[in-house]
């Protein structure tokens, strides 16, 4: 593929693919494409949740790695990040420090692929989009269908708008609109996720019972831990050698959004910290002391970012948004956009365009489509799914209770949904979704009072 498109004669890059053929023995005609999230995701290394979840049962399944990420050339991985992230499990998450330290390991990788002929403003979601127009032409396909999950789901509806030839469908799962995405739009994601996980505890009986007033809890807890944090010693849930530990608010948050402790364990999480037992939550921050290095390209999560969600909103507007979601929480929380800390300053040194004339557009299509959202995701809100399915008429939006982020692999009948609309695009069959609940939430022994 050319690097830029819009220089003639440039240098290229090349992407890998892989077909993964149909279980079935007379196959539909028409391949699936994945587009992965991230963006900076192995796409490959999400084969075996696609195949699990049956996206092949009918279809040929096509699997290309996106631009800049692993088994692409070049690969705009960022080891320097991946050692910062291994160390920044034991410092205070928000942190003027830690920003620097971050900031200095986003530099240092800019400035490795930079002086090594990366174009880093044509890692970007238009040329991301062209890719895939490419491929299908390169593979002779006459049409095919679009799944793409997170990031996968800006890069879908943006190939959706720019490329709508040989497209027969698009389902997007845990959506992320290329009009709105932006690090204000995060919070917004955070409170519907962290909200729907409270408020379903609420509507159990036993877990309502057990640990009434959450929302107060929840606050209780990020003001304590940011006012001092904990300093503790813990062990991966992998395994291996303990490692040091900081809990502060914005950790805790951070682990929230992220789902790093199971949804129907969180009542019971937060529970268990406010009677001071942190072990669920230390441990699920231990998890980042081990990452694989160089296996996500935050050159392109970096690139993407910079250019397309943060430019046109302040560091004010993210804090109007942080306090709007959340009052009350501490302002040195809410300053930083969960799982994007310290953006703004990693931006400056990044130092890619504005792309968010050409890419905060709004996807108008008549192509049937499929929208798939989770409850209890935190990252990429479920009223999202339903905001997107405005300009698309000919779509089908469906909430599936109690699951979090990439909802596909995680719920039989979001698999069974997906499988009906790959058959019949425009009359998928939902109902197995109508009388579904988040299932019960961990309840554990009330501790003893001295």
């Amino acid at each position: 593929m050319p690097e830029n498109r819009e220089r003639h004669g440039g240098r290229t890059i090349r992407l890998a693919v892989a077909i993964i053929p149909a279980a079935s023995a007379r196959p539909a005609a028409e391949p699936v494409v994945f587009m992965e999230g991230g963006p900076g995701g192995d796409a490959f290394g999400s084969i075996p949740f696609l195949i699990g979840s049956g996206v092949n049962r009918d279809h040929d399944l096509i699997v290309m790695a996106q631009r800049g990420t692993l088994h692409a050339q070049p690969n705009l991985a960022c080891p320097e990040i991946d050692r910062f992230g291994a160390k920044a499990v034991g410092l205070v998450y928000d942190a003027p420090s830690t920003g620097r330290r971050l900031v200095r390991a986003a530099k240092e990788c800019r400035d490795r692929l930079a002086a090594g002929g990366v174009e880093l403003s044509a890692y970007n979601t238009t040329e991301n989009a062209a890719d895939f127009a490419d491929l299908r032409k390169a593979l002779g396909v006459e049409r095919w269908n679009v799944y793409g999950y997170s990031y996968g789901t800006d890069l879908a509806l943006t190939y959706l708008r720019l490329h709508p030839e040989g497209i027969r469908s698009v389902a997007i799962d845990s959506v992320a609109p290329p009009q709105v995405v932006s690090l204000p739009w995060t919070w917004d994601s955070a409170r519907e996720g962290i909200g729907a996980i409270l408020a379903a505890c609420a509507a159990q009986p036993a877990c309502q019972s057990r640990y009434p007033n959450l929302p107060d809890v929840l606050t209780e807890q990020v003001r304590r831990l940011e006012a001092h944090p904990l300093r503790l010693t813990a062990q991966p849930p992998a395994g291996g050698t303990p490692v040091e530990v900081v809990l502060d608010g914005g950790a805790l948050v951070n682990l929230l959004v992220a789902n790093a402790v199971k949804a129907v364990d969180v009542p019971a999480a937060l529970d268990e910290l406010a009677h001071g037992n942190p072990e669920r939550f230390a441990r699920a921050q231990a998890a980042g002391a081990t990452p694989v290095v160089g296996e996500f390209a935050h050159g392109l999560t970096q690139s993407v970012a910079c250019s397309e969600w943060v430019p046109g909103f302040s560091e004010s507007d993210l804090l109007a948004a942080g306090r709007r979601a959340f009052p009350g929480w501490p302002d040195s929380v809410l300053a930083q956009a969960p799982q994007l800390p310290f953006e703004h300053d990693v931006c400056r040194v990044w130092n890619v365009p504005d792309r968010t004339a050409v890419q905060r557009v709004t996807t108008r299509s008549t192509v049937p489509a499929l929208i798939v959202s989770g409850s209890f995701d935190a990252k990429t809100g479920a009223s999202w799914g339903r905001y997107t399915a405005r300009t698309l008429p000919r779509s089908t939006a469906v909430l599936i209770p109690g699951i979090g982020h990439w909802v596909v692999p995680q719920s039989p009948c979001a698999q069974s949904v997906l499988a009906s609309f790959l058959a019949r695009p425009t009359a998928p069959d939902t109902t197995c979704a109508a009388g579904l609940t988040p299932q019960p939430f961990t309840i554990t022994p009330e501790p003893e009072t001295a």
